[in-house]
C-alpha cells in the first residue's frame, strides 16, 4: 500500500514543506498519479541541516563504542531484508523498474549497510605497532554529509551512499531523485526501528529544478551544494548534471565523491565466447531498463564478428518480456519517466536518420497502448562520428559499432571521454583547501565500466589497462561487488578526517641535544 503523501524526515520526524506544496509521482505503467510529495526548496534544506548539525555536536552517535554503531547498521540491514518485497514493490511502481530485478537490488542495499558495520570493526582495529611504541589511526566524522541520489536502482544508490557516512560517523541530509521518491519513504521507519537516533538520517526530497523553484525559494538541492555546515557531498545522476554539481560544490570549496552514470564500451574480439558475451551485452544493455549505472550502450566488436554480433543482440532483445513491472515474469519495464521515454526515442530517431541501421526494437511493443513503454532497441552502424556514440542514453539501447584492430578499440572505447562531461574536468580538485585533510573525491574521468570479451588473457590485461575506467570486467557479466565503492570512491574513508596517534609502550631513550 503506498502512503496517500509523502513528507520529509526531519530530526526524527516527519515534516511538511515551508513551500507548502507538493508534486505528483507518475505511474510509469499508466501515467496516473500515484500519490504526491512535499516540495523541498531551501528553507527545508537549512532545517535539515541545523537538525544533522545538532545531531552530530549533541547525540552520541560519532562517539557510540564501534560495536554499538556496527548493531545499529546491522539492524537497519535486517529492516530493508524484512522489507525486502515492499522496497521492490516501490520501486517497480514508481520507477518502473521489474520486481523481481528491484527485489535483488533491495538484497545489496542490505549487504552496503552489513558492509559498512563490518567496516567500522575492521577500522576499530587498525594498528601500527613498531619498536618502542604503538600507532593507531584516529578517524573523525567529516561532519555533515549531503547526499544526492539518482533515480537509477534508487534504493539502492540511496544505501551505497548512506550506509559508509553513518559508518564514519557522519550525520546525513538525503536528497533523493524527484523521479524516484517512494522508496526513500520507507527510510524512516527502516532507521527508527534500528535504533538510529532522530537527526543523523534527515529527508528532504526535491523538485528536480535544478536552478530554483519558482515562487519557492532556493531549489532544495543547490541548497545543500551550498550550505556552509554540510562540508561534503556524494552526488550521482547523469554525467552532466554531476558536472554540473562537481563546478558548484567546487565554488563552495566541498569535498566531492561524484558518482556519474556514463557510457560504458563492451568490446567483444573475434576470439570471444560469442554467446557469453551477446549474452553479457544484452544483460548489461537492457537490465534494470537500461538504465543502470555502467550499463554497455556501446558495443564495440571486432570486424570479423561484427554481423554475428549484431544478430545475436537483435534476435535476444526481441525476445525480452516487456510488461507490468510488478509481473515477476517481466525483464523489462516501462521507463521512469515520459521525459525520459521521449529522450530516448528522440535519440534514436537522430541515429537513425544520421544512417545508423535499427535492427530490432523502437516502439511501443504490442498492447501497451499506454505508459513510458518501449521495447529494447538495438541499432548497427553506429559510428563515433553519430550523436548517440556519446551520449548517455539512459534507456534500453545498445549501439553496435564494428573495429579492426586493439588499437582501434581501445581508441572508440576511450572516444566518448571527451564528449559526455563525465564529471572529468577536475573540478572536484580545486578549492579543497579545507582544514587537514580534505580530499577530492572521485569526480573521475572515462565511462563508469569496461567490459572485455577475448580468449586472449594478456590482450584483455592490455584493454583493461588501456581503457579510461575504474572498473573492467572480463569475460564476465556486470558482477559488481559492493565492496568496490561505485566509481572508485573512497567508502567510508571519504566521510572521516583521520590523524594518526603513536603512544610510547616503554621507557626508551628520548633524543636530546645540548648535551
Amino acid at each position: 500500500m503506498l502512503p496517500e503523501s509523502i513528507r520529509h524526515f526531519i530530526g526524527g520526524r516527519e515534516a511538511y514543506s515551508s513551500y507548502r506544496k507538493t508534486f505528483g509521482v507518475p505511474d510509469p505503467a499508466t501515467g496516473k498519479e500515484l500519490t504526491r510529495v512535499e516540495i523541498g526548496v531551501g528553507a527545508d534544506i537549512n532545517q535539515a541541516v541545523l537538525a544533522a548539525s545538532a545531531a552530530l555536536e549533541a547525540d552520541p552517535w560519532a562517539r557510540l563504542p564501534a560495536g554499538e554503531r556496527a548493531g545499529i547498521l546491522e539492524r537497519i540491514a535486517d529492516g530493508i531484508e524484512s522489507r525486502a518485497d515492499q522496497i521492490a514493490n516501490f520501486e517497480a511502481l514508481g520507477t518502473g523498474l521489474p520486481v523481481t530485478q528491484a527485489r535483488v537490488q533491495a538484497g545489496r542495499a542490505a549487504g552496503c549497510f552489513r558492509l559498512a558495520a563490518a567496516a567500522i570493526a575492521a577500522a576499530a582495529e587498525d594498528r601500527f605497532p613498531s619498536a618502542g611504541r604503538s600507532g593507531y589511526p584516529l578517524r573523525r566524522p567529516a561532519g555533515v554529509a549531503g547526499v544526492v541520489t539518482s533515480w537509477r536502482a534508487a534504493f539502492l544508490g540511496q544505501a551505497r551512499a548512506v550506509a559508509p557516512a553513518l559508518a564514519a560517523g557522519c550525520t546525513v541530509v538525503l536528497q533523493p531523485d524527484v523521479w524516484a521518491p517512494l522508496s526513500a519513504a520507507l527510510l524512516p521507519e527502516i532507521t527508527t526501528g534500528a535504533g538510529l537516533p532522530g537527526g543523523v538520517l534527515n529527508i528532504v526530497h526535491g523538485t528536480g529544478d535544478w536552478r530554483g523553484t519558482s515562487g519557492g525559494g532556493t531549489a532544495a538541492r543547490d541548497a545543500l551544494i551550498a550550505h556552509p555546515r554540510v562540508p561534503l557531498l556524494s552526488l550521482a545522476g547523469d554525467a552532466a548534471t554531476v558536472d554540473q554539481g562537481a563546478r558548484d560544490a567546487a565554488a563552495h570549496r566541498k569535498r566531492l565523491s561524484a558518482d556519474p552514470a556514463g557510457n560504458s564500451p563492451c568490446v567483444i574480439f573475434a576470439d570471444a565466447n560469442l554467446d557469453r558475451a551477446a549474452d553479457s551485452a544484452t544483460f548489461g544493455a537492457f537490465s534494470l531498463n537500461g538504465g543502470r549505472r555502467t550499463a554497455a550502450s556501446r558495443i564495440l566488436a571486432e570486424r570479423p564478428v561484427y554481423d554475428s554480433v549484431v544478430g545475436r543482440l537483435a534476435e535476444r532483445a526481441g525476445r525480452i518480456r516487456v510488461g507490468d513491472p510488478t509481473d515477476p515474469s517481466t525483464e523489462l519495464g516501462p521507463l521512469v519517466h515520459l521525459e525520459l521515454r521521449d529522450r530516448v526515442m528522440s535519440r534514436a530517431r537522430v541515429a537513425i536518420r544520421e544512417d545508423a541501421r535499427l535492427a530490432a526494437g523502437g516502439r511501443r511493443p504490442p498492447g501497451l497502448t499506454e505508459g513510458n513503454y518501449l521495447s529494447p532497441i538495438v541499432l548497427a552502424g553506429v559510428t563515433p562520428e553519430m550523436r548517440i556514440f556519446s551520449e548517455v542514453i539512459s534507456g534500453p539501447v545498445a549501439c553496435v559499432t564494428p573495429f579492426d584492430t586493439e588499437e582501434e578499440a581501445v581508441a572508440l572505447a576511450n572516444a566518448v571521454n571527451a564528449n559526455t562531461g563525465n564529471a572529468n574536468t577536475g573540478n572536484a580538485n580545486t578549492g579543497n583547501a579545507k582544514a587537514g585533510n580534505a580530499k577530492a573525491g572521485n569526480a573521475t574521468a572515462g565511462a563508469p565500466a569496461a567490459y572485455i570479451w577475448t580468449a586472449d588473457p594478456r590482450r584483455a590485461r592490455r584493454l583493461a589497462t588501456a581503457i579510461d575506467s575504474p572498473v573492467a570486467w572480463v569475460n564476465a557479466h556486470n558482477a559488481d561487488d559492493l565492496r568496490n565503492p561505485p566509481g572508485g570512491a573512497d567508502g567510508i574513508d571519504f566521510y572521516t578526517q583521520s590523524s594518526v596517534i603513536h603512544v610510547a609502550a616503554d621507557d626508551g631513550p628520548v633524543p636530546w641535544l645540548g648535551g
